[in-house]
């Protein structure tokens, strides 16, 4: 399947300011793949190495970090020779040998001509724990699961995301029951690749499912694996009540929630943690929606999404029949559903800063505010084809932004300095607010 971050990997390559590259992002999004994918693509040979249980990189990394004695003993682990024109070398679970990643600092100042790319699922979390990083003296690359216009592309509907990616609205409009259709599909099964592959290949729902319940299964047993024995009751504990939280009105995060009487000083840490190993998207408050937004952030209030909408779905136990026949049982937590999905795409741009909006009184609130560095959108989130947006009309008239975007189940249209935007279309917000 055609991955975008491929094109980032392909200016990496040709920088000449390149250093070694990390990819960051959750047990399986496609980090392996994405790399070996690379590889084979761009680059005449590829030397994958796994650190993973590999009691000879350990050896190899625990003493002398120079950079012509690993390459050899890279050369004799692979039996191969490698090429620093035209070998890509793959460090993979790399935070499993913490002087592998010490070792890409040398790397990056006295062998720069070597190709090297690193990942590994928990790498936020091995920054944490005193490991000597190469800060300064690498590149970073984050990865998330598959994006809505990805899904198409893997599900044979490239010339679907093509109109997309080209803002064809005029013929996306046309075909607005395909974009429907599959939008439904795309909340069900998400973005994990294995997930998505297995929906490509045969259209079974319940495989799908217990694809989820397998990734799901993998998240627990890394909580108990790689976090303090102190906090993994409490990484359970928020990892389970995030559902909850997104289906309340408000979604703002609350401690309550998570156990009665809970308070931030109770899970701040669980939080931290989650967020580290990318399983959730912490989306701050702020009080005003200047530029540049951080500076106006309300450390105090925040919503908790998690890393994939077909994971939601599956910790809610939803059925496929809910989302894509509808039912009336079903409605508050379709809200919930359309802002994960929501913040999932937004997630993917990597020049977008997101945050949401309330007044001090809570009476006026914006599901989303983006920052491109240039402009701050407010982005109203309605799930069906609703457009009364009273708060995003507040909003507007207290602050009269350059832009304000409406996204629903309806189709493209302008309204002066307000965009009514297709929820299947949300991806290409950046595109719309440059020619806007």
């Amino acid at each position: 399947m055609y991955r975008c971050a491929i094109e980032n990997l392909k200016k990496w390559k040709e920088s000449k300011y390149r250093k070694p590259l990390i990819i960051e992002g959750a047990r399986q999004v496609g980090k392996t793949w994405l790399m070996k994918e690379f590889g084979r693509l761009f680059y005449s040979d590829t030397v994958y190495i796994n650190f993973d249980s590999n009691a000879r990189m350990a050896e190899l990394f625990s003493s002398d970090l120079q950079t012509g004695r690993l390459i050899m003993g890279l050369e004799l682990y692979a039996g191969k020779k490698i090429n620093s024109e035209n070998t890509l070398l793959i460090f993979d679970e790399v935070q499993e040998v913490p002087r592998a990643l010490t070792s890409l600092k040398y790397f990056c100042e006295d062998s720069p001509e070597y190709h090297i790319i690193c990942a590994g699922s928990l790498l936020g979390i091995a920054l944490h724990s005193g490991t000597s990083f190469p800060v300064g003296k690498v590149d970073f690359l984050k990865l998330y699961p598959l994006s809505y216009k990805e899904f198409l592309m893997a599900t044979g509907n490239e010339r679907f995301a093509g109109l997309l990616e080209n803002c064809d609205f005029q013929m996306i409009t046309n075909f607005k029951q395909f974009y429907i259709d599959a939008l439904k599909q795309y909340y069900f099964v998400g973005g994990m690749p294995e997930a998505v592959l297995r929906f490509s290949e045969n259209h079974d729902f319940n495989e799908v499912r217990e694809v989820q319940k397998r990734i799901l299964d993998a998240y627990e047993q890394d909580f108990s694996k790689h976090a303090p024995n102190e906090i993994v009751p409490k990484i359970r504990m928020v990892w389970n009540s995030v559902p909850s939280q997104l289906a309340k009105e408000n979604k703002k995060f609350v401690y309550g929630l998570v156990r009665e009487g809970g308070r931030a000083k109770d899970y701040e840490t669980a939080i931290m943690w989650l967020s580290d190993c990318g399983l959730v998207h912490k989306v701050g408050r702020v009080n005003a929606p200047y530029l540049p937004l951080k500076a106006y952030e309300d450390l105090k209030a925040f919503k908790l999404f998690l890393v994939d909408i077909g994971l939601l779905g599956c910790m809610a136990g939803l059925k496929a029949g809910c989302l894509l026949d509808g039912n009336d049982m079903f409605k508050e937590f379709k809200g919930a559903l359309t802002e994960q999905y929501v913040m999932q795409q937004f997630a993917t741009n990597s020049n977008f800063n997101v945050y949401y909006y309330t007044n001090d009184r809570g009476s006026c609130e914006v599901d989303f505010v983006v920052d491109n560095g240039e402009l701050a959108v407010p982005v109203e989130v309605k799930a069906e084809i609703n457009l009364k947006a009273k708060s995003l009309k507040t909003y507007r008239e207290k602050f009269g932004p350059q832009i304000a975007v409406r996204t629903a189940m309806t189709d493209y249209k302008v309204e002066k300095e307000l965009v009514n935007l297709p929820l299947y279309a949300i991806e290409e917000l950046e595109t719309v607010m440059i020619h806007s």
